[in-house]
């Protein structure tokens, strides 16, 4: 069985990958890019489900929103066309700051 970690790094991969397909699915009228959507959030939540069975929920959930949302963000600047600027960049970097900050002040 792999360390929650890896599971949790698993769930967050298809999370973004989910919410990838879904910007591409123009609101669920394109059908690909709509099941993507919907395998990428299946995967993720239930790798989540399992990652719970030995981590606790404010420790999966801080280091799932984070990173998924740090994550989602540079997919968009890099990717997507979307802005990058210095504000945001901040912000991705203040939201990795607090995952490791809840971390290691014991949201476990």
């Amino acid at each position: 069985m792999p360390t929650p970690y890896v599971l949790l790094a698993a769930a967050i991969a298809a999370e973004v990958a989910g919410t990838t397909a879904m910007k591409y699915s123009d609101g669920f009228t394109r059908l690909w890019p709509s099941l993507g959507t919907a395998a990428g959030y299946l995967l993720a939540f239930t790798l989540l489900a399992q990652t719970l069975k030995s981590m606790s929920v404010g420790t999966a959930y801080a280091i799932w929103a984070g990173v998924g949302t740090a994550a989602v963000a540079a997919i968009g600047m890099l990717f997507l066309g979307e802005s990058a600027n210095a504000v945001k960049l901040v912000g991705i970097g203040l939201v990795i700051v607090g995952v490791i900050l809840l971390n290691v002040g014991g949201a476990h």
